[in-house]
C-alpha cells in the first residue's frame, strides 16, 4: 500500500450518508462565484511531500474550497492564509493555492485532516469523526519520516490524540502548545486558519509563522 493507492480508494468512500449528501448537494448547487466550476464533491485526499517530516492535520474540507478543488486548504480563505505562511517558511514553492493543476509543491510537509468530506457548518458529528479515523489509521503509517504533527485547530489535535490512544486531559489544546508524545514525535498546536480566527486577529500571520518555524526546528529542517 502507498499513498496513491490509498487516495484512489478514499475518493470512493460513502461511509457517512450525511456527508455524502452534503458534499454532493454543494457540488450541484454551487456558489455563484463558481458556477463554471465542476466541483470535486468527493472525499479530499491528502497532499504534499510523501517524505515529509512535518504533518499538518486539519479539520475537514471547506464546502466551496477543498470540496470544489479536491485539494486540502485550496480555493478558500483558509488556504489564502495557510499557503503564504508555508511559502514564507520555505515549505512551499509558491504562496497561492487555487486548483490542483496550479503547480503548487510542498517541501517537507504533508497535509491531511480528521474528516475527508466537507461537513455542514464545518461541524462533523462524533460518528463521522470515528468513521474517518479509519483513513487516518491507514494514512499516517505511510508517512514514515514524520517527526512533528502540527494540529490546525482543536478537532485536528484531538483526532491525533485518538490516533495515538492518548488521554485528551493530558494534552490540552492551546495555540503554540508543544507536547512530546510517547513515540518520540512532537505535537504542536495552532488555532485554525479559518476566516473566523484570522479576520478577528485571534490568529495572526506572525503567530502562524512562529509555530511553523518551531515545527521546522523540531523536525530538523
Amino acid at each position: 500500500m502507498n499513498l496513491s493507492t490509498l487516495h484512489a480508494e478514499l475518493v470512493s468512500c460513502t461511509r457517512c450518508p450525511r456527508l455524502v449528501g452534503w458534499r454532493e448537494r454543494v457540488g450541484r448547487e454551487k456558489r455563484r462565484a463558481y458556477l463554471e466550476w465542476e466541483y470535486w464533491a468527493k472525499p479530499v485526499p491528502g497532499f504534499g511531500d510523501p517524505q515529509a517530516e512535518i504533518l499538518l492535520f486539519g479539520l475537514a474540507p471547506g464546502a466551496h474550497g477543498s470540496n470544489r478543488t479536491g485539494r486540502p486548504f485550496t480555493g478558500d480563505a483558509s488556504g489564502d492564509f495557510l499557503y503564504p505562511a508555508l511559502y514564507r517558511a520555505g515549505l512551499a514553492n509558491q504562496p497561492l493555492s487555487r486548483h490542483r493543476g496550479d503547480g503548487l509543491e510542498l517541501r517537507h510537509v504533508y497535509i491531511t485532516s480528521a474528516v475527508r468530506c466537507a461537513p455542514p457548518g464545518n461541524k462533523p458529528l462524533p460518528e463521522e469523526l470515528r468513521n474517518c479515523s479509519a483513513w487516518t489509521n491507514r494514512e499516517l503509517p505511510l508517512l514514515p519520516n514524520v517527526r512533528v504533527y502540527l494540529a490546525i485547530g482543536r478537532i485536528g489535535h484531538e483526532a491525533l490524540l485518538n490516533y495515538h490512544a492518548l488521554r485528551k486531559s493530558a494534552y490540552p489544546f492551546a495555540h503554540g502548545a508543544e507536547f512530546r508524545l510517547p513515540d518520540g514525535r512532537v505535537l504542536l498546536d495552532t488555532y485554525h486558519v479559518s476566516r473566523q480566527n484570522t479576520n478577528t486577529g485571534k490568529l495572526t500571520a506572525e503567530m502562524l509563522d512562529t509555530v511553523l518555524e518551531r515545527a521546522k526546528q523540531l523536525a530538523g529542517i
